[in-house]
């Protein structure tokens, strides 16, 4: 990106709020309706009136579900916009690193380990954290001082963690049992199950101040588009903004991940749709990508329920529906030359 064009997409705070209303939208409307959506029909006379089995259906199943829908599939698609952005390549996701491998990995070793709790937390919070920032720190941590962290040397790197995670996953998998492995093969289909308000409260609360704090560096992300060193001589410390991108972005993959598994596709999807459709100036780009990024998953899980009753199909299978057909066109619409 050259820097006419980086004056041409740094646009008025005026139009930029305009571009958030139709995200703004589609998230509210999801949060509202998508919970009355299931295989079967929920009365609104009854939910008013608290009568079973009506109002448990609806608040305590279909509605936390569709918050952790939101919430979940904010995180990963503000995590990919953000790999996105520090790597310059516009088909990165969370799991180009290997974060989300590290992430899945932690969870699978303590289902395999049939851990539930861990000093008071659900053990595979602990599980998908601990992974997730092992390969942060080994991937940051192989990096001297004296080198510069390129994007191309991360992406090799992220290919060698995701094979080894994924042959440690296959190993945990034969060694946990029949019941276990079960889990683990379902947990890594990736899905939106209900879960305790405390749970979502947590986690809601972790994926906002992140999303803020990134949010919040719109403009150094604008200038990193350009280049480093442009950025550098427009007063950005770009040292400081990659660590605190990449330590962002694996909280907020780590953190989804341990509540619906390794969801794949969104990551990728949304950014992808909201640069090419909308804006690629960060201010519009990353706040959109989190409320389409919720909306779509929240969206996806809905369809898993109506499907098939009263069989449920994992909202990562629909998604993967949806979202392997899409990386294949734009794999191919992409251009030799493009840049970020």
């Amino acid at each position: 990106m050259d820097l006419v064009s980086m004056t041409a997409y740094e646009q008025s705070t005026a139009v930029a709020h305009r571009n958030l209303l139709l995200p703004i939208c589609v998230f509210v409307a999801s949060a509202i309706l998508l919970p009355w959506i299931g295989a079967g029909p929920i009365s609104v006379a009854r939910v008013l009136h608290r009568q079973s089995p009506d109002y448990e259906i609806l608040v305590q199943l279909r509605v936390t579900r569709t918050l952790l829908a939101l919430v979940a599939g904010g995180a990963l698609s503000l995590a990919g916009a953000l790999f996105q952005a520090m790597l310059r390549d516009a088909l990165a996701t969370p799991y180009t690193l290997g974060i989300s491998a590290g992430a899945s990995l932690g969870a699978v070793a303590v289902i395999a380990a049939g851990w539930q709790m861990v000093w008071g937390i659900p053990a595979t919070w602990v599980g998908a954290l601990t992974g997730a920032f092992g390969v942060l720190a080994l991937m940051l941590g192989g990096f001297s001082k004296r080198r510069q962290i390129s994007a191309f040397s991360l992406l090799l790197t992220g290919i060698a963690i995701n094979s080894v995670c994924a042959a440690l996953i296959i190993i945990l998998g034969g060694f946990a049992g029949m019941s276990r492995t079960f889990s683990i093969a379902r947990w890594l289909i990736g899905s939106v199950d209900s879960t305790s308000f405390t749970s979502l409260g947590v986690l809601s609360v972790v994926v906002v101040v992140l999303a803020a704090i990134v949010i919040s560096r719109a403009r150094s992300w604008n200038l990193l588009a350009v280049g480093d060193q442009w950025a550098a001589s427009r007063g950005v410390r770009v040292p400081a903004l990659l660590k605190t991108g990449y330590l962002s972005g694996s909280i907020l993959v780590a953190g989804a991940i341990a509540l619906t598994g390794p969801i794949g596709f969104v990551g990728l999807i949304v950014p992808h749709l909201v640069r090419s459709k909308i804006s690629p100036d960060h201010r519009v780009l990353l706040p959109s990508v989190f409320l389409f990024g919720g909306a779509l998953l929240a969206i996806c899980d809905a369809i898993g329920r109506i499907v098939l009753p009263p069989a449920e199909i994992p909202a990562g299978a629909v998604l993967a529906l949806i979202g392997g057909p899409y990386l294949v066109w734009a794999i191919r619409q992409r251009r030799p030359s493009e840049e970020m």
